[in-house]
């Protein structure tokens, strides 16, 4: 999967994605993460706040954390320049 694919599939309906589409997405663009209770938290490439932490609501993702992971992902298309 591209960036671009995941942005645009993640924003066409934030409020109604699963949260594990949401981390199978995460672990394909920032590598494995580590679980602290039932927090799933990924770090990023760059400086600056380097985690997404995700938290699971039911089978839902929670909309917020997908808006987190949608600017993630655009400025990890930014610094990696795809």
């Amino acid at each position: 999967m591209k960036i671009d694919e995941a942005i645009k599939e993640l924003e066409a309906n934030p409020k109604d994605i699963r949260f594990s589409r949401l981390l199978r997405i995460c672990v394909e663009f920032f590598g494995a993460y580590r679980t602290i209770g039932s927090h799933h938290i990924f770090k990023t490439k760059w400086q600056g706040d380097p985690r997404l932490n995700l938290q699971e609501e039911g089978r839902r993702a929670k909309e917020y954390q997908v808006r987190q992971v949608v600017s993630a992902l655009k400025r990890l298309k930014e610094v990696e320049g795809k």
